[in-house]
């Protein structure tokens, strides 16, 4: 069965950086897009960044850009997010998601995407 497994969320200070991975097992990895979504307690979620198959086009949100960098490694089928100057409102569940990359390919709308993992927490506070 498809499944991608996040890990190392914590708790931080701002300013801090963290860097997060997912885990891509029962399917394909290098033929699907990647992105990373999160979402805060009362909020919708938000999609965060995205990665083409072979990782040379990618996309973000405006709060995020320059501070957050995606990466995928396809020979490890691992996908990261670095986040570095994390900001309070950067607390949030961060989910990894995937979709074959004939359907999307930069996407950040959460609906067109139909694999998901359980998220890993991050929390940015002082």
């Amino acid at each position: 069965q498809a499944a991608v497994v996040e890990s190392g969320g914590g708790l931080v200070q701002p300013g801090e950086s963290l860097t997060l991975s997912c885990t891509a097992s029962g399917f394909t990895f290098r033929d699907y897009t990647m992105a990373w979504f999160r979402q805060a307690p009362g909020m919708d979620r938000e999609g965060v960044a995205s990665i083409n198959w072979s990782g040379d086009l990618t996309s973000y949100r405006d709060s995020v850009q320059g501070r957050f960098t995606i990466s995928r490694d396809n020979g490890k089928d691992i996908l990261y997010l670095q986040m570095d100057s994390l900001k309070p409102e950067d607390t949030a569940m961060y989910y990894c998601a995937a979709r074959r990359h004939y359907v999307v390919q930069r996407s950040l709308r959460a609906s067109d995407y139909n694999i998901w993992g359980q998220g890993t927490q991050v929390t940015v506070t002082s």
